[in-house]
């Protein structure tokens, strides 16, 4: 269930979009133990004037800021795993891994409208939170 933004500082292909947001939906599946069909997942590239990053970065083209919002709940590790499989997935990628930035914002469950307009505690979400 989670909603992802990933954004970065120069225009890749198609393909290569396509295999950043895998890399970080796989991550999640792993980590957080969602549904493989869980997805939304969003990446939005912007020219590098309009998105600064640390001028300490080698490659500032490869600067790549990931928000993500979840229902709170998960536990610290998972979250550490969420971290490092990102970074691992994206570094495949040709990222530099001190070039990825994380940004998790856990969300009250009841503050997601999802299914229908329903509340997110009132749905059966078909995988456990607690990990």
């Amino acid at each position: 269930m989670p909603s992802v933004l990933i954004e970065v500082r120069r225009e890749y292909t198609p393909e290569e979009e396509t295999e950043i947001m895998e890399a970080v939906h796989s991550a999640l599946k792993s980590a957080f133990r969602i549904l493989p069909g869980d997805r939304n997942v969003r990446l939005i590239a912007h020219a590098p004037h309009r998105f600064m990053c640390p001028p300490s970065k080698r490659q500032p083209d490869r600067y790549t800021h990931i928000s993500i919002d979840a229902f709170e709940g998960r536990s610290l590790e998972a979250k550490r795993n969420l971290y490092k499989q990102i970074v691992d997935n994206l570094e495949e990628l040709g990222i530099p891994r001190d070039h990825v930035k994380i940004l998790m914002r856990e969300i009250p469950h009841e503050n997601w409208g999802i299914r229908g307009g329903r509340a997110g505690c009132d749905v059966e979400l078909g995988f456990e939170l607690q990990v």
